[in-house]
């Protein structure tokens, strides 16, 4: 019988990337002797385990250059040819070709075996009688010689990682190792920080208002094995977050390419995330479905097929990002200050391999979870007397925030901002779950026997350290300032509590000088001790002057 040599540079397109140069050459000189079997290793992490399935045996030695040489192509068994030529035919290899060899000259050419068509060629193989062997990761194999299609396991796949497109490796002469490459999705989370309108890993809010968060998914490139790609978010919400307005608010977009940033939608100071997408992405909300679990703390949303949605697998294979928005404002039962924060948590789950089956849960894998917190803070504003700081009870306040909304007896605020408030025994008005930013104080009614202040003064919080890479880094520094005759007392951050006191005068007082200007808060009344000193001081070095500059007259 004549012998065959085919000569293939590089015979996959996999092979070289994988394996090194294991090219099909034709033999110069002459070589050792054939051998019935190679080994084989498969390395890496993605898969303890691995179906191998030989699509053409062969005579293979090494040839020069780790070069290997094989002859005498023939298809493995009539159940891999019956399996492979349908897909192979359908590729655009011509009917009336139908040997082994014809088969491998086709594939070399112009490297028309894609990851795309190894794992159709794979599909095809599993569900035909073709027999596959099991390989371990990591463990030497002996194999017979030829070329064969290796395919991760699908239940062997490790959490966190993704089965590939099958490699095709060729078996004989020196021993071979193949490690799969995996590329898998990644998470983030963020929530809009009204104040700067940025997204970021934390944020503070007001009980109540909206509050948006921002689930985003990032595809790798070179997905190419994939029919249908879906994803889906797996949010799950602390007791402090209300699930009420997930549903109805939900928008999710896809955008073409693995970089880029996730800046979908445009956002404004307002505390709001618009719905219209920003350039180059598509809203896909009508292919998607939320479901939110009936406790209201974990929610899922999946997409559709994200390969139809981004216009073909063509666009696809440069990876994608997905970004979902919806409105998870803080509740009542929320935690204040930083001790706790309100934590939001998501995971991503991805196709465990382009051969899962994406209709249930079981084909899917998932990534680590990340996560983003809410803050909120409690300020409480005491009334007081400046002859001797005592509480008073009876004062008519309006308070206002940034958004001209009132504070009312309930602790709400009034949109239409007509809402007062009064001042109770102890003298205090509490604020409870309030943004950072400026409130304006303004007194109707004093105490009686008190004047009250003209105009409005403004309290004003702030929370530095809230744009951080990750929640855990996050060492928010609350502080509080005031315009007198307010004055800031303490500020502490643990607990999200500060407080502050409006001074008031007995009728007929003229107006003290300590309570002009702004005094910050450090809780520590030795502050204001020092001006008062301060301002005596300067009092007894001017009666000081002035009796001087009287005894000299006298003395004239």
């Amino acid at each position: 019988m004549n012998k065959k040599v085919c000569s293939f540079p590089i015979l996959f397109a996999l092979l070289a990337l994988l394996i090194g140069t294991c090219a099909v050459v034709f033999p110069a000189s002459a070589q050792a002797a054939p051998t019935s079997t190679g080994s084989i290793t498969v390395s890496g992490t993605v898969a303890s385990s691995y179906d191998a399935y030989q699509i053409f045996s062969a005579n293979v030695v090494d040839g020069d250059n780790d070069a290997k040489i094989a002859t005498d192509l023939a298809w493995a068994s009539d159940a891999v040819r019956d399996a492979a030529l349908p897909v192979l035919h359908s590729a655009g290899m011509p009917n009336s070709q139908t040997t082994a060899r014809e088969a491998a000259e086709w594939l070399n050419t112009d490297s028309r075996l894609t990851s795309a068509l190894s794992a159709q060629l794979a599909r095809s193989l599993q569900s035909s009688s073709a027999v596959s062997l099991a390989l371990n990761a990591g463990t030497e194999a002996e194999l017979p010689c030829g070329y064969w299609l290796i395919v991760a396991d699908d239940d062997a796949i490790a959490q966190g990682e993704v089965g590939t497109a099958p490699i095709m490796a060729l078996v004989g002469g020196s021993a071979v190792t193949v490690k799969p490459k995996a590329a898998t999705p990644k998470v983030a989370k963020h929530v809009l920080e009204d104040g700067t309108a940025a997204w970021q890993k934390a944020a503070d809010a007001t009980v109540a208002d909206d509050l948006y968060w921002r689930l985003s998914a990032t595809v790798p490139a070179g997905l190419t094995a994939y029919d249908t790609y879906t994803v889906r978010f797996v949010d799950t919400m602390s007791a402090g977050l209300d699930p009420s307005k997930v549903a109805a608010s939900m928008r999710v977009y896809a955008a073409a390419g693995a970089d880029g940033g996730f800046d979908a939608v445009q956002t404004g100071k307002d505390g709001r995330a618009g719905i219209e997408p920003a350039k180059g992405w598509t809203d896909i909300t009508a292919q998607c479905a939320t479901k939110v679990a009936a406790d209201g703390k974990t929610f899922t949303v999946r997409t559709g097929d994200l390969i139809a949605a981004l216009g073909g697998a063509d666009a696809f294979t440069a990876g994608a990002r997905v970004v979902a928005v919806y409105n998870a404002p803080l509740n009542s039962a929320c935690n204040h200050g930083i001790a706790k924060g309100n934590p939001n948590e998501v995971y991503l789950r991805y196709p465990r391999s382009p051969f899962a089956d994406q209709s249930g849960d079981a084909g899917f894998t998932r990534t680590p979870s990340d996560d983003a917190c809410a803050y909120t803070w409690d300020l409480a504003l005491t009334k007081r007397g400046s002859d001797g700081d005592k509480p008073l009870a009876g004062a008519v306040l309006s308070i206002i925030d940034d958004r001209g909304r009132t504070l009312t007896a309930d602790g709400t605020w009034d949109a239409e901002g007509k809402a007062t408030v009064t001042t109770g025994e102890d003298g205090r008005v509490t604020v409870s779950g309030v943004d950072s930013g400026k409130l304006e104080v303004r007194e109707f009614k004093s105490p009686k026997g008190y004047t009250a202040f003209e105009g409005t003064r403004s309290v004003t919080v702030k929370a530095e350290g809230l744009d951080v890479d990750q929640v855990a880094a996050a060492k928010p520094k609350l502080t509080i300032t005031a315009e007198s005759p307010l004055r800031a007392d303490s500020a502490d951050g643990s607990t999200g509590s500060l407080e502050a006191s409006l001074i008031n005068t007995p009728t007929g007082t003229p107006p003290s000088i300590t309570t002009g200007g702004f005094m910050p808060s450090t809780g520590d009344m030795a502050m204001y001790a020092a001006a008062a000193a301060a301002v005596a001081g300067a009092a007894l070095i001017v009666v000081a002057l002035l009796v001087k500059r009287g005894g000299g007259s006298h003395k004239e």
